[in-house]
């Protein structure tokens, strides 16, 4: 019939460990349990280290009365999504390392965690002088179809766009790691906590009553300092 009771966080992680991967090196419980924002709907993300283990792979199952997703590594292929998130700017792997709770070390999870830490801290790569006009272009593009659009529907989507194309200007430019989803507010968080509520006020008007007044404000004061909005004299591609 499975499993009728649901066992602590990290009760169940260690017989997970102890079932499933009972010869690998390192384990680690990360995510949102680890980090006292669990709720009724939170999985475990278990992070695992097993050199006998050819190439990474993520796995999602049911086990203890838990959801549970596991990332196996071994020894050297986690350096792989180390460099990949970095260069995306969303550090998913670094911080659930070095913010894990340690279950299982053979004597190599310090040194991973060093790792992961100095990636989290370091922050991402500076944008240069393009990149910030290119995505100054698109912003004010998708800016331009807000204030001319009198489609409640089409609306809507331009200001989701909107919203993913400022947050990542907002934190890029200030050389702050970007996220996805509940992500985007906790990154917004991380960097300003009086901005981050500007911000979802900002929208949340719009989305609520149609006014669209704050997210132009809103995006207008972000782009002013790198030159305002910009359209003539772009150009991308052009050899």
């Amino acid at each position: 019939m499975g499993d009728l009771i649901k066992l602590s966080p990290i009760e169940a992680a260690q017989q997970f460990i102890r079932k499933h991967f009972p010869n690998c090196q390192g384990a680690l419980l990360a995510g949102s349990v680890v980090r006292g924002e669990a709720t009724e709907t939170s999985d475990l993300d278990i992070v695992i280290f097993d050199k006998s283990v050819i190439s990474s792979y993520r796995e999602s199952l049911m086990d203890f009365g838990w959801a549970i997703e596991v990332f196996v590594h071994n020894l050297t292929s986690y350096k792989h999504f180390f460099k990949n998130d970095y260069e995306r700017a969303r550090p998913s792997m670094p911080r659930m390392i070095s913010e894990g709770r340690v279950l299982k070390d053979d004597g190599i999870i310090d040194s991973i965690k060093k790792e992961a830490k100095e990636i989290v801290e370091k922050g991402p790569a500076e944008w240069s002088v393009e990149t910030i006009n290119a995505k100054r272009y698109f912003i004010s593009d998708a800016l331009d179809d807000f204030i001319g659009s009198s489609i409640r529907a089409e609306d809507i989507f331009i200001a989701n766009t909107l919203a993913e194309l400022v947050s990542e200007f907002v934190l890029r430019t200030n050389r702050k790691w970007i996220g996805a989803s509940k992500w985007v507010v906790r990154s917004l968080k991380q960097y300003d906590e009086e901005f981050a509520k500007q911000f979802v006020e900002a929208f949340d008007i719009f989305y609520k009553t149609g006014d669209k007044n704050q997210v132009i404000q809103l995006v207008e004061n972000i782009l002013q300092p790198f030159g305002g909005k910009l359209f003539h004299g772009f150009s991308l591609g052009k050899k």
